[in-house]
């Protein structure tokens, strides 16, 4: 396995299909690939045949705030620790600086094992309040 910090040679076409795949939000290539490389942080796994495994991402202003998203792990590989791995690589590209996410509804245990906790205060924009409402995202006011 290949661990990438940078976007040379990634698909992002297949980028795309795994977010597709596992029920996260996703746009086209071109879209992703400019949210990767706008990021502070990327995280690329591949296997020993150079194929996608998973991926995440992470935005920061590199002295105490950052955000960390698109998180993904290809469904055959799920479960074997890669979204750990990922997770790991990120969170040690940002040392000493708060670091926020939101987590798909009924996955926020796997975060809490990295010490994330759940927020008080949170609020979003979302450009489609009613997909996030329905997703369980957000709330209904």
């Amino acid at each position: 396995m290949q661990v990438k910090y940078d976007c040379e040679g990634i698909d992002f076409a297949e980028v795309a299909k795994v977010l597709q795949i596992v029920g996260m939000a996703h746009h086209s290539a071109e879209i992703h690939r400019r949210a990767f490389e706008n990021s502070a942080v990327k995280v690329f796994l591949l296997n020993t045949n150079n194929q996608l495994i998973g991926f995440g991402r992470a935005i920061s202003d590199n002295a105490y705030q950052a955000a960390m998203y698109d998180i993904a792990v290809v469904p055959q590989y799920q479960s074997e620790g890669y979204g750990q791995l990922i997770v790991k690589e990120i969170l040690e590209k940002l040392p000493n600086i708060n670091v926020m996410l939101y987590a798909m509804p009924r996955k926020e245990k796997f975060y809490q094992k990295f010490g994330f906790k759940k927020m008080r205060t949170a609020m979003a924009r979302f450009q489609n309040s009613d997909t996030m409402i329905a997703k369980g995202f957000i709330e209904n006011e």
